[in-house]
């Protein structure tokens, strides 16, 4: 098969929806052997069923077990995408520390656990790209009843650059992506849960300068571009993918 990332194999977290989802889609489209995973087996049966050339398992990054299991799988992948992650509302005085716990473990330590298992895969194989979820709410922005959220993603910025910095002469190119606000199902769910979902969606489009939110097939092109050899000479970066929100 032909493509940008032919003869690639790409290894992806929370793969089932949203921007995993549709990341997992353009790179099968781009001809990487793609191995997709998820906590949900009918959203990964789902994506097999749109894409029978997609190998997906399920797989939860709060289990260290489950995690160091997963290169047995998958073997040394030229692509890890960190998509993983949890969106916590509310001030710091709102938060209580076993939402602090969770956010961490789930945002940030679930990379960590990611790159423990493949990097030394990848490392031996001659390096490879990896590409990690941050966000807009972090330290590219304050953002109200984000403080969790915002501190966690803050935290994957800097384990990017570190790791960027750590493995930048050994192949391993490592880069984040900020999006701003996408049109996702967890995000609808979080509109629904708020128990006004009108007035919700209409707070999250005002905030965006171009009138409207994001879709998933709109962040994919920039995880294709970091995950393909187009960006080789590109490291240790925070992309902001946010319709003008931080400009």
């Amino acid at each position: 098969m032909s493509g940008r990332l032919a003869g690639k194999t790409a290894f992806i977290t929370a793969a089932g929806h949203g921007i995993g989802r549709a990341a997992a889609s353009a790179m099968a489209r781009e001809g990487a052997r793609v191995f997709a995973t998820d906590i949900s087996s009918d959203a990964l049966a789902s994506l097999a069923a749109e894409h029978s050339e997609i190998e997906t398992f399920v797989l939860d990054v709060l289990k260290a077990e489950d995690v160091e299991q997963a290169p047995a799988r998958v073997g040394a992948p030229d692509i890890v995408f960190n998509c993983a992650g949890y969106v916590h509302n509310g001030t710091i005085l709102e938060t209580t520390e076993e939402r602090w716990d969770f956010s961490f473990d789930l945002n940030v330590k679930s990379q960590f656990r990611v790159l423990k298992a493949f990097l030394p895969l990848m490392l031996a194989k001659g390096g490879g790209s990896v590409i990690n979820m941050a966000s807009v709410a972090s330290s590219v922005k304050g953002v109200p009843n984000r403080a969790v959220y915002s501190a966690t993603k803050a935290a994957v910025i800097g384990l990017t650059k570190a790791v960027a910095a750590d493995y930048v002469a050994e192949g391993i190119r490592c880069n984040a992506i900020c999006p701003g606000t996408v049109d996702t199902p967890s995000l609808n769910e979080r509109m629904r849960a708020s128990g006004d979902y009108e007035a919700a969606r209409k707070a999250f489009i005002a905030r965006q300068p171009m009138g409207r939110l994001a879709t998933a097939d709109e962040i994919a092109p920039l995880i294709i571009y970091l995950a393909s050899d187009e960006s080789r000479f590109v490291t240790g970066q925070i992309h902001v993918i946010d319709g003008g929100w931080v400009m």
